[in-house]
């Protein structure tokens, strides 16, 4: 099941920007990261793919949800200007960043090459 993120739950489970420059991972496993809002169409064509694939892929990603408009700050902080954006964090290395609603084959491919998951 996808979880919505607030700005203290994004700091403790994805990334402390508050007290690290660089890009640090403080989750458990690969994670999607969905930075959405509630009036956007692409938005809403999206959340049920991302809730299939969080069954799919069971415990080996956490799926993440972010509400722009709620989470202003979490949104400026990555520099998101369009929804739905996607951030990619695998265990080790860097984030990737896609923008748009993306095909569901399209968010399998990038959790195989970027997340290094399988199902």
């Amino acid at each position: 099941m996808t979880e919505n993120l607030t700005k203290e739950t994004f700091l403790e489970k994805v990334f402390n920007f508050k007290e690290n420059k660089e890009w640090k991972f403080e989750g458990k496993r690969p994670a999607v990261i969905d930075f959405y809002a509630d009036w956007c169409g692409p938005c809403k064509m999206l959340a049920p793919i991302l809730e299939e694939l969080s069954e799919e892929y069971g415990d080996k990603i956490d799926i993440y949800k972010i509400d722009t408009e709620a989470e202003q700050e979490l949104a400026a902080a990555f520099g998101i200007r369009s929804i739905p954006s996607m951030l990619f964090c695998p265990s080790e290395g860097e984030p990737q960043m896609a923008n748009g609603a993306l095909p569901k084959a399209d968010l399998e491919r990038v959790i195989s090459e970027v997340l290094k998951v399988e199902k």
